[in-house]
C-alpha cells in the first residue's frame, strides 16, 4: 500500500501531514496492518528530519504561484506549473499509489490533478476558513474532505466532508506539566505569557510587546518567540526599555522555541498572544489556554482574520486587529482575562472544546480505508 502527501512549502500545510503520518503509524499497529509506503510531493522537503523521522519519501515537484494580484510572474508560473503538470504525471504514474492526501497550496496542484486522471482517491484537508482555490477545486472530485473550521463545509459538498478539527503532531499536542519552569529559568509564583510570532516572527507583535514591556513584567513574565531574524534587535531594546524596571529578568526572549520549549512554554503559561495562522490556533486549542489574537491583516494574509473571529465565537479567544493593536489595549485586554479567573477557566475549557485533538487519526483511518479499498 503506498500513500502520496502533497502541499505547498509551508509549516500550515507540512506539519499536518507529519501529524496524519504518525497517527497513521499508530492507526497500522492497532488494525495489524502492513506498514504503508509513504511519500511526500512538494517543491521543497521543508523539514527533511521530520519526513526521515516518519518514514516518508521526498518527491520532488515543480508549481508555479498565481498570486491574486497582478504581476508579470504569474505569465512566467504558467509555465512553471505547467512543467511541473508533467513531471508529477510521470511520478504519479511510475509511483501509482492507493490515495493521495493533499494539504493545499498552488503546490498541491500539479500532483492532484494527475490523481485525478489515474483515477486515484484523492482526500484533502482544509486547514482555513475559506478554502484555499486548490482545495476548492479538489473538493469537486475528491473522496473525502476534512475541514479544521466548521464554517468551511459550505464550499464542499455535504456527503463527502467532515468537520475533524485540524491534525497536530504529537510533540506539539500536549504541554509540559513538570520542570517548565526550571527549563525556561522563570519563577513559579508569578503568571507567565506566552508570545508566538510565528517561527520568522511578526514584527508588529514585536514592537506592541517592547511599548507594553515595563508594565507587563510589573504583573506577569514574559516568554516571547521573537523569530530568528528580530532577536538580537528585541534584546537590545528591550535592555533599554527595562533599564529603570526591578523586573527587567522576567522578559525572555527566544529566537525560536523547538518543539520541547515550546512544550515547557505551553505547560507554564497562563496565556498565549498570537497570529492567527489555522496551525497556530489548533495548538493553543489543545493547550487548552485562554489566547488573544493579532491576525495578519488582509490583503497580506487572506485567511488569517477569517480564522481568528471564527475560533473567537467559540468563547476561547480574543481578537485584536493589527491596525487596533497598542500597548494600553494589549495590557488592558491580558489583565481582564487573567484577573478574573473564570473567565479564563472558562475560554481555557471552550479552547479544549473546539480543539478535536483525534483529528490526525480520524483522518489516518479514513485514507487508510480509502487506499485498503483502491488496493484490493
Amino acid at each position: 500500500m503506498k500513500i502520496l502527501f502533497t502541499g505547498s512549502g509551508s509549516g500550515g500545510h507540512f506539519y499536518p501531514i507529519i501529524a496524519v503520518a504518525e497517527s497513521m503509524s499508530d492507526a497500522v499497529r492497532e488494525r495489524k496492518l502492513l506498514e504503508p509506503t509513504l511519500y511526500y510531493a512538494a517543491p521543497t522537503p521543508y523539514d527533511r528530519e521530520l519526513l526521515i523521522a516518519n518514514g516518508i519519501t521526498f518527491v520532488p515537484t515543480a508549481a508555479g504561484k498565481m498570486r491574486r494580484y497582478f504581476s508579470l510572474l504569474n505569465i512566467v508560473d504558467i509555465f512553471k506549473t505547467g512543467w511541473g503538470v508533467i513531471r508529477a504525471f510521470v511520478r504519479v504514474f511510475f509511483l501509482y499509489p492507493d490515495a493521495v492526501f493533499g494539504t493545499g497550496g498552488y503546490a498541491s496542484f500539479p500532483t492532484i490533478l494527475a490523481a485525478r486522471f489515474f483515477r486515484i482517491p484523492v482526500v484533502i484537508y482544509a486547514a482555513d476558513v475559506v478554502p484555499s482555490r486548490v482545495n476548492l477545486w479538489a473538493g469537486k472530485f475528491a473522496r473525502k474532505v476534512a475541514i479544521a473550521f466548521p464554517e468551511a463545509s459550505r464550499y464542499f459538498p455535504e456527503d463527502r466532508v467532515a468537520h475533524t478539527g485540524a491534525p497536530v503532531r504529537k510533540a506539539a499536542l500536549l504541554p509540559a506539566r513538570e520542570g517548565m519552569h526550571e527549563f525556561l529559568k522563570l519563577e513559579h509564583t508569578v503568571p507567565v505569557l506566552l508570545i508566538l510570532g510565528g517561527s520568522q516572527g511578526a514584527q508588529v507583535i514585536n514592537e506592541g510587546v517592547l511599548a507594553a514591556l515595563p508594565q507587563l513584567v510589573e504583573k506577569y513574565q514574559v516568554v516571547h518567540q521573537t523569530g530568528e531574524k528580530n532577536i538580537e534587535e528585541m534584546v537590545g531594546r528591550a535592555k533599554v526599555a527595562l533599564e529603570n524596571s526591578n523586573h527587567a529578568e522576567r522578559y525572555r526572549p527566544f529566537s525560536y522555541l523547538n518543539d520541547l520549549a515550546l512544550r515547557m512554554a505551553a505547560g507554564a503559561a497562563a496565556m498565549v498572544v498570537s497570529r492567527a495562522g489555522s496551525g497556530s490556533i489548533f495548538e493553543i486549542a489543545a493547550w487548552g489556554l485562554p489566547s488573544i489574537l493579532i491576525p495578519i491583516p488582509e490583503p497580506t494574509s487572506h485567511d488569517q482574520e477569517k480564522n481568528a473571529f471564527a475560533y473567537a465565537r467559540s468563547g476561547a479567544a480574543v481578537v485584536i486587529e493589527q491596525n487596533n493593536l497598542t500597548p494600553g489595549l494589549l495590557i488592558s485586554e491580558i489583565n481582564r482575562i487573567l484577573e478574573q479567573p473564570e473567565l479564563s477557566r472558562g475560554m481555557s475549557e471552550k479552547a479544549r472544546a473546539f480543539a478535536r485533538v483525534d483529528a490526525s487519526k480520524t483522518i489516518a483511518n479514513a485514507l487508510l480505508d480509502i487506499a485498503i479499498s483502491h488496493e484490493s
